[in-house]
């Protein structure tokens, strides 16, 4: 029997992240230890070098799952066949710039990017934007690649601020972080995400039964999940790294493998009208996968606190796509 073999690019491969990440791939931890991996290295021409240094480091490690490493300044050279594309690199706000202006900068680098994937990748690959704003980098690559790639297999990353919320309830529970099950984000990868509480459990008992601290799960976790990576830039002078690539670990796992029975995860997916969400939209919803293809979860509830926040983080997307649709 054949083993299975997949191509996946990364770019801003040299980048905290991208070095955080690659050596999981590599090892098998994203899909598996039956998968060969090939990875296809994007980065600017001056980073270069130092991505030349991270190869020579992926080389030491003689994984077994590793078959080749390209490194490249190029993009149909690193998206040339891809399974998987992990768009990791993007140009970070800096003090003074304006979120239009990181928009617009961004904007023309996932126009590229979808462009270049629309004509090199397999018309099967799937897409993470993982740089920010990632669900409007995602609608971007989205509608440049269209009638290439399909829509469903564009998405941007939510798992790192999921991480985040069931790592805040089970500390404030007392619980274990794997206690803690189907806590939903909404919405934007951004301040107005909705860890939404209301459908998690601990234990099994409702979060609202575990948790009596309303006042608690209304304000301080909300604002905590939705301020973290704020919180972390302050107290170590840098984004999240290694956390972030284990939220993309997690994002491709949990895509490629079968959610278990009565579970979801969350991701940005391409709305498609589930929850009043206009169709279109890089919306984080719940998720469920078989493996292969995902699907939205029906029918979860939401009472007025929700609702209100879901229609904050969607009235932020919808000005985003408004700010970038003439690009």
């Amino acid at each position: 029997m054949s083993r299975k073999s997949v191509k996946v690019a990364v770019t801003g491969a040299a980048g905290q992240i991208g070095y955080a990440l690659l050596f999981r791939i590599a090892s098998g931890q994203m899909f598996g230890p039956d998968t060969d991996v090939e990875l296809q290295l994007l980065e600017l021409p001056q980073a270069l070098n130092a991505l030349k240094g991270v190869k020579m480091e992926l080389d030491d490690c003689a994984f077994p799952l590793l078959k080749k490493v390209t490194c490249t300044d190029q993009l149909e050279v690193a998206f040339k066949d891809v399974d998987w594309a992990l768009l990791v690199g993007s140009v970070p706000r800096k003090a003074g710039m304006e979120r239009g202006d990181l928009l617009k900068i961004n904007g023309g680098i996932f126009i590229a990017q979808g462009k270049a994937l629309a004509e090199n990748a397999k018309p099967t690959a799937k897409v993470l934007v993982v740089g920010n704003p990632c669900n409007t980098n995602a609608w971007i690559a989205k509608k440049a690649a269209a009638g290439k790639i399909p829509e469903q297999n564009f998405f941007a990353m939510t798992m790192l601020d999921q991480n985040r919320a069931v790592t805040q309830l089970a500390q404030k529970s007392g619980a274990a972080v794997e206690a803690v099950s189907n806590l939903a984000i909404w919405g934007n990868h951004s301040p107005t995400m909705y860890p939404d509480f209301f459908a998690a459990t601990i234990g099994g008992k409702k979060v609202t039964d575990a948790i009596s601290d309303k006042v608690w799960l209304e304000g301080e976790f909300l604002t905590t999940v939705q301020k973290r990576g704020a919180a972390i830039i302050e107290a170590r002078g840098a984004s999240s790294a290694a956390s972030a690539a284990n939220a993309v670990v997690d994002t491709v796992k949990n895509l490629t493998t079968p959610t278990p029975a009565g579970k979801f995860f969350s991701v940005a997916v391409s709305s498609e009208g589930s929850y009043g969400i206009p169709k279109g939209i890089m919306f984080s919803f719940p998720i469920r996968s078989d493996g292969a293809k995902w699907e939205i979860v029906k029918g979860i509830e939401q009472g007025e606190f929700g609702k209100g926040k879901i229609a904050a983080t969607l009235a932020e997307l919808e000005s985003e796509k408004k700010e970038v649709e003439n690009l």
